[in-house]
């Protein structure tokens, strides 16, 4: 990876690590349905530059059907539930179980696109899944003011993101780049547009809110869908998947520095174990099985 791509991956990690940020501070005042219809509808918007081209506009026309299916999967439901989460879950936190999207993406993978598994795979996501729980064991309260259903969320949009990863690679990978980021984001903030105007809320909304889902939109969104095809296609995507363990690191230190929250050895340990599972069920790391030497022949006689 050469220095101007490493910049550009720590760069993407930041933006996606301060999208957790911008939502604990916004998604209070909005709501998370409002909030990402925000999201989405700024990204679009800003995303029109980039399909100034009747070639790009016929093919977001010819392909809506599978556009609106991605939208659904990888923007409305993910983004709505990592919205619902920080409403009660901490930045850091939300973003280190979101980190285990690879899991999911395997799991997903092997189960429904015969997308083949290997055995190291199955310790990568044993691994993670360890790490999970570790983080939350203690959280896992399903009772009212309980944090379990909050964490079911998250693990939900991962399991979205599964999806989508799988079905876009299926189904979408031979368009270009622009035109997944743009037509989905254009048929997400579609979507949202009813039930986020529903739900609007009836209280004014601060500056610091608005500014908050503005930067989501703008910097978390359309600018760091931009860094990442761009890293793709520059440095490859086995490259640009290290991005998924930034992330939370990324996460952890904006909510400790921004929002006072706290890094305890329980979160510490949770994230190591977590990201080693994940580094090894994506195959960034590799175990190497040692091989027997060959033993000599038994001596005649």
């Amino acid at each position: 990876m050469s220095p101007a791509d490493a910049l550009r991956l720590t760069l993407l990690s930041s933006l996606w690590g301060l999208s957790f940020i911008f939502m604990r501070v916004a998604v209070p005042e909005f709501g998370p349905i409002p909030l990402i219809l925000v999201r989405m509808g700024v990204g679009a918007l800003l995303l029109i530059p980039f399909l100034l081209s009747l070639h790009y506009l016929r093919l977001i026309w010819q392909h809506k059907g599978p556009l609106l299916i991605l939208g659904v999967i990888n923007h409305v439901l993910p983004f709505s539930l990592l919205a619902l989460a920080t409403t009660r879950l901490e930045a850091g936190f939300t973003s280190l179980i979101n980190a285990t999207t690879p899991i999911f993406t395997a799991l997903l993978g092997a189960l429904f696109f015969a997308t083949p598994i290997i055995r190291q795979q199955y310790l990568g996501l044993a691994l993670a899944l360890l790490g999970v729980y570790v983080l939350s064991a203690d959280r896992l309260d399903f009772a009212v003011g309980g944090d379990g259903w909050f964490i079911l969320a998250v693990l939900g949009a991962t399991f979205c993101y599964g999806i989508a990863s799988n079905y876009s690679k299926t189904r979408l990978s031979h368009l270009p780049s622009r035109v997944l980021t743009a037509g989905s984001s254009t048929m997400s903030a579609l979507v949202l547009l009813i039930p986020g105007i529903i739900w609007w809320p009836s209280d004014p909304i601060s500056p610091l809110a608005w500014g908050n889902a503005l930067a989501l939109a703008a910097f978390s969104t359309t600018l760091a869908f931009l860094l990442y095809f761009g890293l793709i296609a520059s440095a490859g995507a086995t490259a640009t998947s290290t991005v998924t363990f930034l992330v939370p690191v990324s996460a952890l230190l904006w909510g400790y520095l921004l929002l006072d929250e706290t890094l305890s050895m329980q979160i510490v340990a949770g994230m190591l174990i977590t990201l080693l599972g994940t580094a090894i069920a994506t195959r960034l790391v590799r175990i190497k099985r040692r091989h027997r030497l060959p033993q000599a022949p038994p001596p005649p006689g």
